[in-house]
């Protein structure tokens, strides 16, 4: 059962998917797609930058999707936007994942994946960018999804709050201490 933000009922929520929940709610496999259509960059950004994998960070947004598709019956607009309910999932997919995560050893050499650019390709290439994923991957889990929130996608404030289900001021902070992380961590890559 989705469990959206609780907003109390004097600030409801305008959500700008409202469009789809209803076909979403009917089964319209259309709805679905044009919520892929809108979201899945955003999903798939928010789990990539949590991960650092991208086939991670591809099942985690699927089984968001997923998951969307299945509990759209038990939606209740107004309360939160559907895109805030879908980061929280991601959030906590990417958590209980980090936590799963273990070491593999083998002597088997793995296949050689598809090495075609994808937009998040590209923008590593650069030295910057690969010095601020070193530093993004050395944080605190919570920590990184905070400032990919506010910074990869674009949050506001209160919506981050309610994604990582805290509270504005604890938001802020832990944005505060991120930033603060960072710029020690890209500090020690130049020395």
């Amino acid at each position: 059962m989705l469990a959206p933000v609780k907003i109390p009922p004097a600030e409801a929520v305008k959500d700008p998917d409202a469009d789809l929940i209803f076909g979403l709610k009917a089964g319209d496999e259309r709805a679905l797609s044009g919520l892929m259509d809108r979201h899945m960059g955003a999903i798939y950004g928010l789990a990539f930058y949590m991960l650092g994998e991208r086939m991670a960070a591809e099942d985690i947004a699927q089984t968001v999707f997923l998951k969307t598709w299945q509990q759209a019956q038990d939606w209740e607009p107004g309360r939160a936007k559907l895109l805030t309910w879908m980061q929280r999932v991601t959030k906590n997919a990417c958590l209980d994942a980090l936590k799963k995560k273990k070491p593999i050893y083998t002597d088997q050499v793995p296949e050689v994946q598809d090495t075609g650019n994808t937009p998040f390709d590209d923008l590593s290439q650069s030295d910057t960018a690969n010095a601020v994923a070193r530093a993004m991957a050395r944080l605190a889990p919570n920590q990184r999804a905070a400032l990919t929130l506010s910074y990869y996608q674009g949050v506001s404030q209160r919506e981050g709050a309610q994604i990582m289900n805290i509270s504005e001021s604890a938001y802020e902070s832990l944005l505060v201490r991120a930033r603060k992380a960072m710029k020690k961590h890209l500090n020690m890559e130049r020395v």
